[in-house]
């Protein structure tokens, strides 16, 4: 039967209901407890009520069985008609899969001791007009899924605990941040210039004012400020946006952690992020070690340091003092002709070469350090190696998850390294800084550190998500015909 009869037949019913005085689409229904809590503390004879969605429906002439699924758990239901009434069980045997009602009755157990409800009451709550799929997971096209994830959430229960592990994720970074005395911040999405990374912005405009508007691509120059002006431990859990590429580790729209210490450094940053991680993967899946696509990732610290200079120079005989034509030439003689760049910059050269170095990552985590000072326009230099930043990247299975610095404080400096990078941006197109955030550091910021976490990728690590959108309940999906219906 097409999609098409069926919605067809299922509003025959709907009718049917409303001929009879049910209202299809009920209100409020309390439940006494979840199905899970009721599992828990299962005691024979005990009086229940319960809401959820038909997910099985058997009928077996003047007794029906039912599987009821709220978001905790599923529950079968045992509905005769001499417990119900012939009035009430005659709607009840013209109910769907799919169908969302209220029960009332008491728990007992059937003869192969079968966890179950003894109905007496039943209320209609929603008549569903469309039916389930029966094999979802079979689907071969998993944009499907994505498309319709209230679908998704519905027949799929794996799907629905990975994102009550992603909730349990975030609240468990919010409790550990806020026992350190971080203080959880909101900064602008819509901003009046985009900064804070290299990103290229959604651009619109702001009507009233007559001025361009981005949404943000990054909080940290407002986070800074926050430094400025006294809060010494802030943390955003925000969300960004990039117009660029999709992939399976990119989508427009994304998670960020972004946190600031004053007094602090890069080590002290990894550190926190080393803690912080390590502690939250087991917390929600109970061990340091978790599987990920076939493989096991190890969170348990000290996670492994790797100079990013080092290996470059190892690699490449790249130096940090190297102009672009002499990066690129030294790249092609290790990797072939074949690499290209749009603009012949040092950071475009730098680019290729991050990403080459990706593909050697191993499972576990590896903090990265000694990045050269021109792809790091708001990182303290070393003391003892200006060319070289106080920086990290940390990868773990081969994707960027965390960055940190220890963040640049000097005005003068910072103003000149923005006007710098401006002239190595091959990213973003913007021509210009932000100057609020210079005034800013005039009046003083402390020495800080300042660390960026990647959530969606943390997420996807640790519940063996093979891409981001498995991680996002709604991830932005090319558009297909119709779809503005």
């Amino acid at each position: 039967m097409e999609v098409s009869e069926i919605k067809n037949v299922r509003i025959g019913k709907l009718n049917n209901l409303i001929e009879k005085g049910v209202i299809p689409y009920g209100g409020r229904f309390e439940p006494s407890s979840s199905i899970a809590e009721v599992l828990a503390n299962f005691e024979e004879e005990k009086e229940v009520v319960l809401a959820g969605r038909i997910m099985a429906n058997r009928k077996h002439g003047k007794v029906v069985f039912m599987d009821l699924r709220d978001q905790t758990d599923k529950i079968q239901l045992f509905i005769k008609a001499n417990n119900v009434g012939e009035e009430l069980f005659d709607i009840i045997k013209e109910l769907d899969i799919g169908d969302i009602v209220g029960v009332k009755g008491v728990l007992f157990k059937t003869k192969t001791e079968q966890e179950s409800v003894r109905v007496f009451e039943l209320t209609m709550l929603t008549k569903s007009l469309m039916t389930l799929p029966e094999k979802w997971h079979g689907l071969k096209d998993t944009e499907i899924r994505y498309r319709q994830r209230y679908v998704d959430l519905i027949v799929n229960n794996d799907v629905k605990e990975l994102f009550v592990k992603r909730s349990k994720i975030v609240s468990f970074i919010r409790e550990f941040l806020d026992k350190q005395n971080f203080l959880e911040v909101e900064t602008p999405m819509l901003q009046p210039m985009a900064g804070g990374a290299r990103g290229r912005p959604f651009q619109s405009k702001h009507n009233t004012y007559d001025m361009d508007v981005y949404l943000r691509i990054a909080p940290e120059l407002y986070l800074k400020r926050l430094l400025v002006g006294g809060l010494e431990r802030v943390y955003e859990l925000n969300r960004n946006f990039r117009n660029e590429g999709i992939s399976t580790r990119h989508n427009p729209e994304f998670t960020m952690l972004e946190v600031y210490q004053a007094y602090g450094n890069f080590e002290d940053m990894m550190k926190l992020m080393e803690d912080l991680v390590s502690e939250t993967c087991k917390a929600v899946n109970g061990s340091y070690k978790v599987a990920y696509q076939g493989k096991e990732i190890d969170f348990t610290p000290p996670w492994e340091r790797r100079s990013f200079a080092g290996i470059v120079k190892e690699k490449f005989d790249i130096n940090p003092e190297d102009d672009a034509v002499v990066m690129l030439e030294k790249v092609k003689n290790i990797k072939g002709d074949k690499i290209r760049v749009e603009k012949l910059t040092r950071s475009g050269v730098m680019k290729i070469v991050e990403d080459i170095l990706e593909e050697d990552a191993t499972m576990s985590p590896v903090f990265f350090t000694d990045y050269f000072t021109f792809l790091c326009p708001l990182a303290k230099t070393c003391p003892e190696n200006t060319a070289i930043s106080q920086r990290f990247e940390c990868f773990i299975a081969g994707m960027e998850v965390g960055n940190a610095y220890s963040e640049l404080n000097d005005p003068q400096e910072q103003q000149r390294r923005l006007v710098e990078d401006l002239d190595d941006d091959v990213e973003t197109g913007l021509r210009s800084f932000d100057g609020d955030f210079i005034n800013a550091l005039e009046y003083g910021m402390p020495p800080a550190g300042g660390l960026g976490i990647g959530i969606d990728r943390m997420v996807m690590l640790l519940t063996d998500a093979a891409s981001i959108r498995d991680v996002i309940l709604f991830p932005l999906l090319k558009p297909v015909k119709g779809d503005e219906h």
